[in-house]
């Protein structure tokens, strides 16, 4: 039996599929740390293609990079009200070390702005030192109660930038910017389109005055965050006294910002892209772009093939395609082709002495391609060309191919009470228009669902879904999420 069939039913267990996949395809392994997984090389060069991508994208607009502790004083926490209490039920917190109680427990770090906004408080004197730009990559503990590996654990890494501006008009488009670039890789890299928007009051960013987001559909129709963007405004800055003397002399406390995007992003990959076989990675951030495999039954033979596929890796790497030789012995080809269709590899070539002698290269894309029917034959002097081309053209069918679900299980719905029961039979993003009041966001509790963005442009319907006959304000996108 191969390895593919192994796995679950993605289409009626995707829980249980997303499980197996992620760890058949030894992205991650359990951690005898509750909450906790291991992220597994193969996994984790997902994250750092990711990361490399996103670490330049955030270094073009003049952001640095820094590192803050990962124990915060207990103290720190309590100076913003609304802060502490949107993570006080996630918070670990460290009250022993060296053999004894401490004086002032430690929090291990669920977000850093507390201990950043102390240090702002050191940086920042004038004008001058504006803007202040920083950004870290760290790893950070939330004690949630139920765990998935990517989607939601204990532990995670991820990267936060924190910005403060003489203005609120110079921090909201630096909010906004960043949303942007957000939207940049996660459409352009993991092909994940998106609905993009605010948060409601309810569900924006504890101690922040607007935080805008990203919703990306999963296959069973829920909503999954992929990163927020924050306008912190003057709470963070005023709870720490942060202050700047302006051009004119007078004592100003600073706009400020934060925005985040964490290894959740692979989670959503997977999910997005897979199918029956197991992963399908984007080439912009699968590790391998290609493998080959190389087929022998001779010494003679194996040196043969083994250098031809050395050579075509050299001219592949040499033009910027990421390529593995498969060539670990006692497993047979038809095992390795299982592999790297369970691993999600973008292109497999099989490489055999007929191959060689041929003068070309048989290719397999792992998903069909517009205009290619299975395996293509290519021409040596060709392979780099049409490899470049095979990768730039599956990038894109990716996107498309989610777009088209996206079309599919979106729907549109004036009132609750037109939506609301097939909301519950029925995952799926639904579109409607909002008061935006509390109350009626509420009434969206008993589906298990809520506002997951308002929406940018204008309303459709005349009045709220919340049937409350007040006018409407906002469009929204109405979901259940993870």
């Amino acid at each position: 039996m191969c390895a593919a069939s192994r796995l679950p039913d993605r289409t009626t267990k995707f829980s249980d599929w997303y499980s197996t996949v992620i760890t058949q395809a030894e992205l991650v392994d359990q951690s005898p740390t509750k909450g906790c997984v291991v992220l597994r090389p193969y996994g984790f060069s997902i994250w750092e293609h990711i990361k490399k991508v996103l670490d330049e994208k955030i270094k073009a607009h003049g952001v640095e990079n820094a590192y803050f502790p990962l124990l915060i004083p207990e103290s720190f926490l309590k100076k913003e009200a609304d802060h502490v209490e949107g993570f006080s039920p996630e918070l670990a917190v460290v009250t022993h070390a060296g053999g004894k109680k401490l004086e002032e427990p430690y929090v291990v770090r669920p977000t850093s702005e507390t201990m950043i906004y102390h240090m702002f408080s050191r940086w920042i004197n004038s004008w001058r030192d504006l803007p202040l730009k920083v950004n870290q990559w760290a790893n950070v503990v939330r004690w949630e109660l139920r765990t998935r590996p990517f989607l939601r654990t204990t532990e995670f890494l991820w990267q936060e930038g924190h910005t403060a501006h003489a203005t609120r008009e110079e921090a909201d488009a630096m909010a906004r910017m960043m949303l942007d670039v957000y939207i940049d890789v996660i459409e352009n890299y993991l092909a994940i389109p998106l609905f993009t928007g605010r948060k409601t009051n309810k569900e924006r960013f504890a101690g922040a005055a607007e935080t805008y987001c990203m919703e990306a559909m999963m296959p069973d129709g829920k909503a999954l965050q992929m990163g927020t963007s924050h306008l912190l405004a003057h709470s963070f800055p005023a709870a720490y006294d942060v202050k700047f003397q302006d051009k004119e002399g007078a004592m100003q406390t600073p706009w400020c910002t934060s925005w985040g995007m964490t290894t959740r992003l692979v989670g959503a990959a997977v999910m997005v892209h897979g199918d029956e076989k197991g992963l399908v990675l984007p080439p912009n951030v699968a590790p391998y772009q290609l493998v080959i495999v190389p087929i022998y039954r001779t010494d003679e033979e194996r040196d043969e093939v083994l250098a031809q596929a050395h050579a075509h890796r050299d001219a592949l790497q040499a033009s910027g395609v990421r390529v593995f030789i498969d060539d670990h012995t006692g497993q047979r080809p038809g095992a390795k082709f299982f592999k790297w269709e369970l691993r999600g590899a973008p292109l497999r070539m099989e490489l055999g002495p007929r191959d060689v002698a041929a003068g070309h290269a048989m290719l397999s894309p792992r998903v069909a391609l517009p205009g290619m029917d299975g395996k293509q034959t290519i021409q040596n002097n060709s392979l780099v060309e049409s490899v470049t081309q095979m990768l730039e053209a599956m990038q894109k069918q990716l996107l498309e191919r989610a777009r088209g679900y996206y079309q599919e299980q979106t729907f549109d719905g004036e009132s609750i009470r037109e939506f609301g029961k097939p909301l519950k039979k029925k995952n799926g993003f639904y579109r409607a228009d909002w008061c935006g009041s509390g109350d009626c966001e509420e009434k969206l509790v008993s589906s298990l669902a809520g506002i997951r963005c308002i929406l940018d442009g204008p309303v459709v319907s005349a009045t709220c879904f919340g049937l409350c006959e007040a006018p409407a304000a906002h469009r929204v996108v109405i979901a259940k999420g993870y």
